[in-house]
């Protein structure tokens, strides 16, 4: 068993915009197959460019804010409660298009034989 609460976890940066926050709750090697379990705050205008993973599949559950993902080329609004899978070699784009912070609760799984 592992406990964790958010409010004893540091803030850091995101690799792919580092003026974004996030904070990580659980990192590779906590539970088999993760990568990570974390959650990004992306201020007004903020946006993690487009990249893609070749070993992971990534979760994102958006909790407050409005946004968009644009995934391979196709957009998707991001609103509370909308939960998005990317798949391994997806191209995905984050940016926080409204006045508030964009919070997305996010978590990566190993690509294992796909």
């Amino acid at each position: 068993m592992k406990r964790v609460a958010l409010s004893e976890v540091p803030i850091e940066r995101v690799s792919h915009n580092p003026a974004i926050a996030k904070q990580v709750l659980l990192r590779q090697g906590d539970l088999p197959h993760l990568t990570n379990f974390s959650r990004a705050c992306f201020a007004p205008g903020q946006v993690a460019p487009g990249h893609a993973h070749s070993d992971m599949h990534e979760v994102f559950f958006i909790e407050a804010g409005q946004g968009t993902m644009i995934v391979d080329g196709q957009r998707f609004d991001l609103v509370p409660g909308v939960c998005l899978a990317i798949a391994p070699h997806e191209v995905h784009e984050i940016a926080n298009t409204g006045p508030e912070e964009l919070v997305i609760t996010y978590f990566g799984l190993r690509a294992i034989g796909d």
